[in-house]
Protein backbone atom coordinates (compact mmCIF):
# COMPACT_ATOMS: atom_id res chain seq x y z
CA UNK A 1 0.00 0.00 0.00
CA UNK A 2 1.21 3.52 -0.83
CA UNK A 3 0.66 5.77 2.22
CA UNK A 4 1.39 8.95 0.32
CA UNK A 5 -1.61 11.26 0.41
CA UNK A 6 -3.74 9.22 2.84
CA UNK A 7 -6.30 11.41 4.58
CA UNK A 8 -6.39 10.67 8.31
CA UNK A 9 -10.09 11.53 8.26
CA UNK A 10 -10.66 8.35 6.25
CA UNK A 11 -9.53 6.32 9.25
CA UNK A 12 -11.85 8.34 11.45
CA UNK A 13 -14.68 7.55 9.02
CA UNK A 14 -13.75 3.85 9.02
CA UNK A 15 -13.80 3.78 12.83
CA UNK A 16 -17.24 5.42 12.90
CA UNK A 17 -18.63 3.04 10.27
CA UNK A 18 -17.27 0.01 12.10
CA UNK A 19 -18.79 1.12 15.40
CA UNK A 20 -22.14 2.34 14.11
CA UNK A 21 -22.73 -0.12 11.25
CA UNK A 22 -24.83 2.59 9.59
CA UNK A 23 -23.74 5.36 7.18
CA UNK A 24 -26.16 7.97 8.56
CA UNK A 25 -25.25 7.33 12.21
CA UNK A 26 -21.55 7.25 11.35
CA UNK A 27 -21.89 10.60 9.59
CA UNK A 28 -23.61 12.09 12.64
CA UNK A 29 -20.92 10.69 14.93
CA UNK A 30 -18.14 12.29 12.90
CA UNK A 31 -20.07 15.50 12.17
CA UNK A 32 -20.32 15.27 8.38
CA UNK A 33 -23.18 14.83 5.93
CA UNK A 34 -24.46 11.43 4.86
CA UNK A 35 -23.20 11.92 1.26
CA UNK A 36 -19.77 12.82 2.61
CA UNK A 37 -19.66 9.63 4.66
CA UNK A 38 -20.76 7.60 1.62
CA UNK A 39 -17.96 9.21 -0.36
CA UNK A 40 -15.48 8.38 2.41
CA UNK A 41 -16.61 4.76 2.31
CA UNK A 42 -16.05 4.66 -1.44
CA UNK A 43 -12.52 6.04 -0.96
CA UNK A 44 -11.82 3.53 1.81
CA UNK A 45 -12.86 0.67 -0.47
CA UNK A 46 -10.47 1.90 -3.13
CA UNK A 47 -7.67 2.47 -0.63
CA UNK A 48 -7.87 -1.01 0.89
CA UNK A 49 -9.03 -2.89 -2.22
CA UNK A 50 -11.90 -4.46 -0.28
CA UNK A 51 -15.66 -3.76 0.11
CA UNK A 52 -15.07 -3.45 3.91
CA UNK A 53 -18.82 -3.35 4.65
CA UNK A 54 -21.72 -5.24 3.06
CA UNK A 55 -25.29 -4.06 3.45
CA UNK A 56 -27.65 -6.38 5.35
CA UNK A 57 -31.04 -6.33 7.02
CA UNK A 58 -29.56 -5.03 10.28
CA UNK A 59 -27.14 -2.53 8.73
CA UNK A 60 -23.58 -2.75 7.52
CA UNK A 61 -21.72 -6.00 8.09
CA UNK A 62 -17.90 -5.76 8.21
CA UNK A 63 -15.89 -8.02 5.95
CA UNK A 64 -13.02 -10.11 7.26
CA UNK A 65 -10.63 -7.36 6.12
CA UNK A 66 -12.61 -4.73 8.06
CA UNK A 67 -12.44 -6.86 11.20
CA UNK A 68 -8.68 -7.17 10.75
CA UNK A 69 -8.33 -3.40 10.40
CA UNK A 70 -10.63 -2.41 13.26
CA UNK A 71 -8.24 -3.07 16.14
CA UNK A 72 -5.13 -1.42 14.64
CA UNK A 73 -7.10 1.58 13.34
CA UNK A 74 -8.83 2.15 16.68
CA UNK A 75 -5.54 1.78 18.55
CA UNK A 76 -3.78 4.23 16.21
CA UNK A 77 -6.54 6.83 16.55
CA UNK A 78 -6.54 6.49 20.32
CA UNK A 79 -2.77 6.96 20.47
CA UNK A 80 -3.02 10.06 18.29
CA UNK A 81 -5.81 11.43 20.44
CA UNK A 82 -3.80 10.81 23.60
CA UNK A 83 -0.77 12.52 22.09
CA UNK A 84 -2.56 15.52 20.60
CA UNK A 85 -5.53 16.15 22.88
CA UNK A 86 -5.56 16.60 26.64
CA UNK A 87 -8.76 14.99 27.81
CA UNK A 88 -10.44 15.92 31.09
CA UNK A 89 -10.53 13.24 33.77
CA UNK A 90 -13.73 11.22 33.95
CA UNK A 91 -15.98 12.61 36.70
CA UNK A 92 -18.65 9.98 37.46
CA UNK A 93 -20.62 12.25 39.78
CA UNK A 94 -21.24 14.85 37.05
CA UNK A 95 -21.60 12.88 33.80
CA UNK A 96 -24.80 11.97 32.00
CA UNK A 97 -23.99 8.79 30.12
CA UNK A 98 -25.33 5.34 29.23
CA UNK A 99 -23.23 2.22 29.78
CA UNK A 100 -24.29 -0.90 27.89
CA UNK A 101 -23.39 -4.05 29.78
CA UNK A 102 -23.72 -7.63 28.53
CA UNK A 103 -24.43 -10.06 31.35
CA UNK A 104 -24.93 -13.77 31.66
CA UNK A 105 -27.79 -14.77 33.98
CA UNK A 106 -25.30 -15.70 36.70
CA UNK A 107 -23.41 -12.42 36.45
CA UNK A 108 -26.65 -10.45 36.63
CA UNK A 109 -27.78 -12.40 39.70
CA UNK A 110 -24.48 -12.04 41.53
CA UNK A 111 -23.25 -8.56 40.55
CA UNK A 112 -26.13 -6.43 39.30
CA UNK A 113 -27.60 -5.47 42.71
CA UNK A 114 -24.28 -4.17 44.07
CA UNK A 115 -23.34 -2.53 40.75
CA UNK A 116 -26.68 -0.72 40.55
CA UNK A 117 -26.27 0.52 44.11
CA UNK A 118 -22.72 1.74 43.43
CA UNK A 119 -23.79 3.59 40.28
CA UNK A 120 -26.68 5.18 42.13
CA UNK A 121 -24.29 6.47 44.79
CA UNK A 122 -21.25 7.37 42.68
CA UNK A 123 -22.69 8.24 39.26
CA UNK A 124 -26.34 9.34 39.60
CA UNK A 125 -26.44 10.61 36.03
CA UNK A 126 -25.44 7.27 34.54
CA UNK A 127 -27.96 4.93 32.92
CA UNK A 128 -27.10 1.24 32.85
CA UNK A 129 -28.51 -0.71 29.92
CA UNK A 130 -28.21 -4.48 30.36
CA UNK A 131 -28.33 -6.94 27.47
CA UNK A 132 -28.60 -10.67 28.04
CA UNK A 133 -25.67 -12.77 26.85
CA UNK A 134 -27.17 -15.97 25.47
CA UNK A 135 -23.91 -17.93 25.33
CA UNK A 136 -20.20 -17.40 25.83
CA UNK A 137 -19.38 -16.79 22.16
CA UNK A 138 -22.20 -14.32 21.44
CA UNK A 139 -20.20 -11.78 23.47
CA UNK A 140 -17.81 -11.29 20.56
CA UNK A 141 -20.61 -10.46 18.13
CA UNK A 142 -22.20 -8.02 20.59
CA UNK A 143 -18.89 -6.24 21.20
CA UNK A 144 -18.01 -6.15 17.51
CA UNK A 145 -21.41 -4.66 16.69
CA UNK A 146 -21.03 -2.01 19.39
CA UNK A 147 -24.22 -3.21 21.09
CA UNK A 148 -22.43 -3.49 24.44
CA UNK A 149 -19.45 -1.68 25.95
CA UNK A 150 -18.29 -4.54 28.13
CA UNK A 151 -19.51 -7.94 29.30
CA UNK A 152 -19.28 -10.30 32.24
CA UNK A 153 -19.46 -14.02 31.59
CA UNK A 154 -17.66 -17.28 30.95
CA UNK A 155 -14.68 -16.57 28.64
CA UNK A 156 -15.37 -17.11 24.92
CA UNK A 157 -14.18 -20.45 23.58
CA UNK A 158 -11.78 -18.83 21.07
CA UNK A 159 -9.28 -16.02 21.62
CA UNK A 160 -9.49 -12.92 19.46
CA UNK A 161 -6.94 -10.11 19.26
CA UNK A 162 -9.57 -7.36 19.21
CA UNK A 163 -11.36 -8.73 22.32
CA UNK A 164 -9.68 -8.06 25.67
CA UNK A 165 -10.48 -9.69 29.00
CA UNK A 166 -9.28 -10.28 32.51
CA UNK A 167 -10.40 -12.72 35.24
CA UNK A 168 -13.12 -11.29 37.45
CA UNK A 169 -14.33 -14.07 39.74
CA UNK A 170 -14.92 -17.79 39.87
CA UNK A 171 -17.40 -20.09 41.54
CA UNK A 172 -17.67 -23.73 42.46
CA UNK A 173 -20.55 -26.18 42.40
CA UNK A 174 -22.40 -27.33 45.52
CA UNK A 175 -25.13 -29.93 45.88
CA UNK A 176 -28.32 -28.92 47.68
CA UNK A 177 -30.83 -30.90 49.73
CA UNK A 178 -33.78 -29.78 51.79
CA UNK A 179 -32.46 -29.43 55.36
CA UNK A 180 -34.92 -32.04 56.70
CA UNK A 181 -34.52 -34.45 53.79
CA UNK A 182 -33.91 -38.02 55.10
CA UNK A 183 -30.55 -38.10 53.28
CA UNK A 184 -29.48 -34.81 54.88
CA UNK A 185 -28.73 -36.58 58.15
CA UNK A 186 -25.56 -38.16 56.77
CA UNK A 187 -22.59 -37.10 54.70
CA UNK A 188 -22.94 -37.40 50.95
CA UNK A 189 -20.91 -40.00 49.08
CA UNK A 190 -21.30 -41.10 45.49
CA UNK A 191 -23.79 -43.84 46.37
CA UNK A 192 -26.10 -41.53 48.31
CA UNK A 193 -25.72 -38.94 45.54
CA UNK A 194 -26.84 -41.42 42.88
CA UNK A 195 -29.77 -42.57 45.02
CA UNK A 196 -31.32 -39.08 44.86
CA UNK A 197 -33.68 -37.61 42.27
CA UNK A 198 -31.87 -34.70 40.61
CA UNK A 199 -32.70 -31.38 39.04
CA UNK A 200 -30.71 -30.87 35.85
CA UNK A 201 -29.84 -27.31 34.85
CA UNK A 202 -29.50 -27.29 31.06
CA UNK A 203 -29.43 -23.78 29.50
CA UNK A 204 -29.11 -25.26 26.01
CA UNK A 205 -31.96 -27.69 26.61
CA UNK A 206 -29.82 -30.69 25.64
CA UNK A 207 -30.61 -32.64 28.80
CA UNK A 208 -26.95 -33.10 29.68
CA UNK A 209 -24.91 -31.04 32.12
CA UNK A 210 -21.53 -30.76 33.81
CA UNK A 211 -22.53 -33.28 36.48
CA UNK A 212 -23.62 -35.81 33.85
CA UNK A 213 -20.30 -35.39 32.04
CA UNK A 214 -18.36 -36.05 35.24
CA UNK A 215 -20.47 -39.10 36.05
CA UNK A 216 -20.15 -40.47 32.51
CA UNK A 217 -16.35 -40.43 32.86
CA UNK A 218 -16.85 -42.93 35.71
CA UNK A 219 -19.45 -44.96 33.79
CA UNK A 220 -22.23 -43.65 36.05
CA UNK A 221 -25.47 -41.75 35.57
CA UNK A 222 -28.00 -40.07 37.84
CA UNK A 223 -31.80 -39.99 37.95
CA UNK A 224 -33.04 -36.71 36.48
CA UNK A 225 -36.50 -35.73 37.70
CA UNK A 226 -36.67 -32.12 36.49
CA UNK A 227 -34.86 -30.19 33.73
CA UNK A 228 -34.59 -26.39 34.05
CA UNK A 229 -33.21 -23.80 31.60
CA UNK A 230 -31.39 -21.89 34.39
CA UNK A 231 -30.36 -22.56 37.97
CA UNK A 232 -31.94 -19.73 39.95
CA UNK A 233 -35.26 -21.43 40.75
CA UNK A 234 -33.57 -24.76 41.54
CA UNK A 235 -32.91 -23.97 45.26
CA UNK A 236 -36.58 -23.06 45.73
CA UNK A 237 -37.66 -26.38 44.19
CA UNK A 238 -35.18 -28.30 46.34
CA UNK A 239 -36.51 -26.60 49.48
CA UNK A 240 -40.03 -27.80 48.66
CA UNK A 241 -39.30 -31.35 47.41
CA UNK A 242 -37.12 -34.42 47.89
CA UNK A 243 -35.03 -33.51 44.85
CA UNK A 244 -31.36 -32.53 44.85
CA UNK A 245 -29.70 -29.89 42.70
CA UNK A 246 -26.07 -29.08 41.93
CA UNK A 247 -25.65 -25.34 41.32
CA UNK A 248 -23.14 -22.52 41.72
CA UNK A 249 -22.36 -21.83 45.37
CA UNK A 250 -23.20 -18.09 45.25
CA UNK A 251 -26.63 -18.88 43.81
CA UNK A 252 -27.31 -21.15 46.79
CA UNK A 253 -25.92 -18.74 49.38
CA UNK A 254 -27.94 -15.77 48.08
CA UNK A 255 -31.28 -17.47 47.45
CA UNK A 256 -34.35 -16.76 49.59
CA UNK A 257 -34.61 -20.44 50.59
CA UNK A 258 -31.07 -20.57 52.06
CA UNK A 259 -32.27 -21.39 55.61
CA UNK A 260 -34.18 -24.40 54.30
CA UNK A 261 -31.20 -25.96 52.54
CA UNK A 262 -28.13 -27.99 53.36
CA UNK A 263 -25.10 -27.56 51.14
CA UNK A 264 -22.65 -30.36 50.26
CA UNK A 265 -19.45 -30.62 48.31
CA UNK A 266 -20.41 -32.88 45.38
CA UNK A 267 -18.85 -36.36 45.68
CA UNK A 268 -17.26 -36.11 42.23
CA UNK A 269 -14.75 -33.84 40.54
CA UNK A 270 -16.41 -30.80 38.98
CA UNK A 271 -14.69 -27.79 37.41
CA UNK A 272 -14.44 -24.38 39.00
CA UNK A 273 -16.19 -21.96 36.62
CA UNK A 274 -14.38 -18.70 35.73
CA UNK A 275 -16.12 -15.45 34.86
CA UNK A 276 -14.23 -12.73 33.01
CA UNK A 277 -14.64 -9.02 32.40
CA UNK A 278 -14.62 -8.73 28.59
CA UNK A 279 -14.40 -5.64 26.38
CA UNK A 280 -13.46 -4.53 22.87
CA UNK A 281 -10.02 -3.12 22.16
CA UNK A 282 -11.57 0.09 20.83
CA UNK A 283 -12.86 0.82 24.36
CA UNK A 284 -9.59 0.02 26.10
CA UNK A 285 -8.41 3.63 26.54
CA UNK A 286 -11.79 5.21 27.20
CA UNK A 287 -11.66 6.96 30.57
CA UNK A 288 -15.35 6.26 31.19
CA UNK A 289 -14.99 2.59 30.31
CA UNK A 290 -11.86 2.27 32.42
CA UNK A 291 -13.76 3.71 35.39
CA UNK A 292 -16.64 1.26 34.89
CA UNK A 293 -14.31 -1.72 34.61
CA UNK A 294 -12.45 -0.68 37.76
CA UNK A 295 -15.75 -0.33 39.62
CA UNK A 296 -16.87 -3.81 38.53
CA UNK A 297 -13.47 -5.21 39.55
CA UNK A 298 -13.75 -3.72 43.03
CA UNK A 299 -17.29 -5.05 43.52
CA UNK A 300 -16.35 -8.54 42.35
CA UNK A 301 -13.34 -8.67 44.68
CA UNK A 302 -15.64 -8.11 47.64
CA UNK A 303 -17.92 -11.07 46.85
Amino acid sequence: MNFHGIDLNLLVAFNALFNERNVTRAASRVGVSQPAMSAALARLRTLFGDPLFQRGAEGLHPTARANELAGPVTSALQQLESALITRPAFAPDTVSQTFRLGLSDYAAYVLLPSLSKALEQQAPGVTLQVLAVANRDSVIDLLDAGKIDTAIGVPPSAQNSRILSRPLLQDRFVTLLRHDHPAAKREMDINSFLALKHILVSPEGDGYGVVDQALARQGLQRTRALVLPQMFVAPEVVAATDMAATVMERVALNCSARDKLRLYTPPLELPVIPFDLIWHRRNDNSAAQQWLRALIDSLASSL
